[in-house]
């Protein structure tokens, strides 16, 4: 079971961080046309500002299962070390069980906040708000879904992340 976790969480964090890295250059190209625009071509498009804030929006809540893939978040990690070393095991098991816990609230009702972006519209885009706002519950699905399988890959031990070919 703990390979199984290992080797999905791997592949789910490298299709992430695949989606992450895309988002990251569309951002780049995008912020990239609004200051040509500004400055050189004066063709005043409006959306360019407004795409680059829901570009990052996704892009941050997406990567935040990275940093859980990876357990990466200092501040987790010096909290953790506070603990003697005989009871870092059980809270590491308890600071997953209750970020968990967090993640699956934000899930619960950011399906009703994505949904209520249905009725809304961007003014410049003349779109549904909720593909922006879906960023929310979506994160937290995949954060969820990473805890779980963390949890599960290290039972409670602070390992190193391995890559997809270590996972196998």
């Amino acid at each position: 079971m703990q390979t199984w976790a290992r080797l999905a969480s791997a592949r789910i964090n490298t299709i992430t961080e695949a989606v992450v890295a895309l988002l990251m250059l569309l951002l780049v190209l995008d912020v990239w046309l609004g200051v040509v625009d500004r400055y050189y071509f004066h063709w005043q498009l409006p959306w360019p500002e407004v795409m680059a804030r829901y570009l990052m929006i996704w892009a941050a809540m997406l990567a935040i299962s990275c940093g859980i893939a990876r357990r990466e978040h200092i501040g987790l990690t010096a909290f953790l070390n506070l603990w003697p070393k005989p009871f870092q095991r059980t809270v590491l098991v308890v600071m997953d069980l209750l970020a968990l816990s967090l993640f699956v609230y934000v899930l619960w009702f950011g399906l009703s906040f994505a949904h209520s972006g249905a009725s809304r519209q961007a003014m410049i885009f003349g779109l549904s708000l909720e593909p922006f706002y879906a960023a929310i519950p979506v994160s937290a699905a995949l954060c969820s879904v990473q805890l779980a399988l963390v949890l599960v890959r290290d039972l409670g031990t602070h390992l190193e992340f391995p890559t997809e070919e270590e996972a196998v």
